[in-house]
């Protein structure tokens, strides 16, 4: 088993301490959870695929089960709160991203009874994704707690949610269940998502709005780069890594650690390498990291560390060096522009005879 070790930026030994700072936030379900002692299913399962990347399989697999038994008969997951606090809603992103982790388990392990024995789930949590997906292609947010589906969309949920469906084609076509409804509902969202920023509720604000189409999968290629290159100055602080949202002076380590596997899928390795040291600004010497930094009053904020952002910057380091089996999962799920970007059905609404990019919203 071979663990990330980043040259100059992280040794092996430092990523294994990460890794038990995320095995000290499990609780004893299995389940893991924010600083604030909420459960969510997509946080969840970007622990446990850091977990599995740090070679700590015991607490991987304890957190893919806890995933297996509490999924809802609708295939959804409700968000787990410290009582008495409740949220009846059931996010779809939060439900697809579990194709990811169970795709990247697979890869880094190659435990086909594993993938056999979370494949029920997978497909159940696609399923009700799916029944979210709207004629044009973009997936509504959420569930309330009626069960209706709230009105809009958003960019970056979508975006992920491209990668979570190419993670369930693979898994089912890896099982000998090939799903070609799920493929072609992936095509529609990768397009909706590269050339239609209005069906998405505005979001701009956010860093992850304009990186996460890139790091989704949606858009690669030279599109990729000008999207990135476009929304530069906006979003990253010089030396110090990304804003969450552009109008706060504040910089996190999870956004940048998302940007700089962003930057790795363009190619840019040195720009990824970058953002990944500069963030090290937010480790602490237990291996945890700091979720945030305010850099005009020079202090955490929030005062906080957090186990999803240790687990992205751990994935961040395995895509960087290629030490498992999983690293490349980010890149592969890429689109193939020259087929993401054709004009989908007629409820697209696009002029296939011009394809010329829509780039990212107006900011200001």
């Amino acid at each position: 088993m071979w663990v990330p070790e980043v040259a100059g930026i992280l040794t092996a030994d430092q990523v294994i301490s990460t890794g038990h700072a995320i095995a000290a936030a499990q609780r004893r379900d299995g389940a893991i959870g924010w600083p604030d002692g909420h459960v969510d299913a997509w946080n969840h399962v970007e622990c446990a695929m850091a977990l599995s990347v740090c070679g700590l399989r015991d607490a991987s697999r304890r957190a893919y089960e806890w995933l297996r038994v509490s999924q809802r008969p609708d295939g959804s997951w409700r968000k787990v709160m410290p009582e008495p606090d409740a949220d009846l809603t059931t996010e779809s992103n939060h439900a697809a991203y579990c194709a990811v982790g169970v795709w990247h388990e697979l890869l880094v392990s190659r435990d086909a009874g594993f993938a056999q024995r979370m494949w029920p789930t997978v497909r159940a949590a696609i399923e009700f994704v799916l029944g979210l997906q709207t004629p044009r292609g973009e997936i509504i947010w959420r569930r309330t707690a009626d069960g209706s589906p709230e009105s809009y969309a958003l960019l970056a949920g979508s975006a992920s949610m491209y990668s979570s469906l190419r993670c369930a084609v693979s898994l089912g076509q890896y099982l000998g269940e090939t799903q070609p409804d799920w493929e072609l509902a992936a095509h529609q969202l990768g397009h909706v998502v590269a050339r239609h920023p209005e069906a998405f509720a505005d979001k701009s604000r956010f860093s992850m709005d304009w990186y996460y189409p890139v790091l989704g999968g949606p858009v690669r290629g030279e599109e990729a780069t000008n999207q990135l290159k476009q929304g530069w100055d906006i979003y990253v602080v010089p030396d110090l890594g990304v804003r969450r949202v552009y109008d706060e002076p504040r910089v996190t380590a999870a956004e940048t650690a998302e940007l700089a596997i962003a930057l790795e899928t363009t190619g840019d390795t040195a720009g990824a390498l970058d953002l990944l040291d500069q963030i090290q600004l937010l480790r602490d010497p237990s291996g945890a990291y700091w979720t945030g930094w305010q850099y005009e009053t020079q202090r955490h904020y929030p005062n906080e560390t957090s186990s999803y952002t240790a687990a992205a910057i751990v994935l961040a380091a395995d895509s960087l060096c290629g030490a498992t089996g999983g690293s490349p999962i980010f890149g592969d799920v890429g689109a193939d522009p020259a087929v993401v970007m054709q004009a989908g059905d007629a409820a697209c609404g696009c002029d296939p005879r011009n394809q010329a990019p829509d780039g990212i919203p107006d900011l200001v």
